[in-house]
């Protein structure tokens, strides 16, 4: 057959095709046979880390396949590996698989050999019971020989899963207390359209009640009249549910005067407008996620439900008023968060409403307490000023040069840092 003319039918290289396909199966389990057999005649006595006298060379056996499985000679194991064309770990792994199936998971590695079950099905076995005791193993294999080619990942899985419960407790509830350590329910930074992205590992059982209470928001929210989408409106839900918490906070003050100015549940929005000459200015900031959005944006947050409202005058970031004690009140501190909105730190983007504010200036040297001499830190930052040899002095209010330990120069800005490649050889 000339398949360079181009004659070939569709038919004929399917046929073709078939063909090869059979013949590598064929290839392939004899591969796994001459394996087999090589490991019989490379099994080492002892453990890794032990030596032992082989063809009058020091050489140690190693455990590439589960518990139950022979050690393979660690020299002859790099023979293989080279003979096979794989890299070192890829090729141990590989024989590693092999001997898996074919000591630990016997009617497995009789159905490979049958032809009945692919060599690739096989692998992705033995890496899923590599860990498991032997008695586990031998459950997976039991249960699993015949059917491996007709189920689904997922149940092969959970019929492990079950193995470890079964004959390994232990180890299955310490897994899963390492598993409880990695649950996490995390907000993204806010995006140019006002959205966040949620992101979360909980508790089954949790996540069941997550889920059906956002079902029941988002299926009310319809009967009530929202024409969103489901998937809307379950994004809708979750805000709704988090605002009903907060009805446990029933009482809103004043962070000057203490004095409650709102007994109301829900939102509560703190607005800070930032003045401009232009009449037709389009863009808010929101502080906490420190990045632009849009008036229709914040329109839609104030006139949310149950949402309170607290008005604050306007305050000038220009201003320069200083009181005559150490603490710094809260006007003066919203004045300094406002101007800098991140940790004045080189590179640092920790909010500024989460720093401490320094005197650059100590208070106790002469430093008054006054925008001009204030300055938001994170706790890190603010420790490494106060007990290493960083400093900084202030340039003008909002821009700042620092001096690292071994003297090298940062310029820090509103639009960022800056490296002033200086260094002082009068540091080290």
């Amino acid at each position: 057959m000339d398949l360079g003319t181009g004659a070939v039918s569709t038919a004929e290289l399917l046929a073709l095709i078939g063909d090869d396909a059979e013949a590598r199966s064929h290839l392939l389990i004899r591969e796994w046979q001459h394996i087999v057999a090589w490991a019989g005649n490379n099994v080492v006595d002892v453990a890794e880390g032990a030596a032992t006298i082989r063809d009058c060379f020091v050489d140690t056996g190693v455990p590439i396949a589960g518990p139950g499985a022979p050690l393979v000679s660690e020299f002859a194991l790099m023979e293989l590996v080279a003979v096979l064309g794989r890299t070192p770990d890829g090729g141990r792994a590989y024989v590693g698989k092999i001997i898996e199936c074919a000591w630990r998971l016997p009617e497995l590695h009789a159905e490979v050999m049958a032809g009945r079950v692919e060599v690739w099905r096989a692998l992705r076995v033995a890496e899923l019971t590599h860990p498991l005791c032997a008695e586990a193993a031998a459950h997976v294999d039991h249960h699993l020989a015949t059917a491996v080619g007709a189920v689904s990942w997922a149940l092969i899985e959970r019929l492990v899963k079950e193995a470890v419960l079964r004959f390994e407790p232990e180890r299955a509830e310490a897994e899963r207390a390492r598993a409880n350590d990695h649950r996490h329910f995390d907000l993204s930074e806010i995006d140019d359209h006002g959205l966040v992205t949620v992101s979360g590992l909980l508790d089954a059982a949790d996540g069941r009640d997550l889920d059906e209470a956002i079902a029941r928001e988002a299926t009310l929210l319809g009967q009530l009249g929202d024409g969103s989408s489901l998937d809307v409106r379950r994004s809708k839900a979750a805000g709704a549910l988090a605002r009903r918490d907060l009805v446990l906070d029933l009482l809103v003050h004043d962070e000057e005067t203490g004095k409650v100015i709102a007994e109301a549940p829900g939102r509560k929005v703190t607005m800070t407008v930032h003045v401009t000459d232009r009449a037709e200015e389009t863009v808010g900031r929101w502080e906490e996620g420190r990045t632009p959005v849009s008036i229709q944006q914040i329109e839609e947050w104030l006139t949310a439900h149950d949402t309170t409202v607290t008005i604050r005058p306007v305050i000038d970031l220009a201003g320069c008023v200083p009181v005559d004690s150490y603490e710094i009140p809260d006007r003066l501190r919203r004045q300094v968060t406002l101007r800098d909105h991140t940790c004045r730190h080189p590179h640092c983007t920790r909010v500024a409403v989460a720093c401490d504010v320094d005197h650059a200036v100590p208070h106790g040297d002469g430093g008054a307490t006054c925008p001009c001499n204030l300055v938001p830190l994170c706790r890190r930052h603010h420790r490494a000023k106060t007990h290493s040899r960083w400093t900084y002095r202030v340039l003008a209010p909002g821009l700042y040069q620092w001096r690292s330990p071994l003297g090298l120069g940062f310029l820090v800005t509103a639009l960022g840092t800056f490296s002033l490649d200086h260094r002082d050889p009068d540091r080290t």
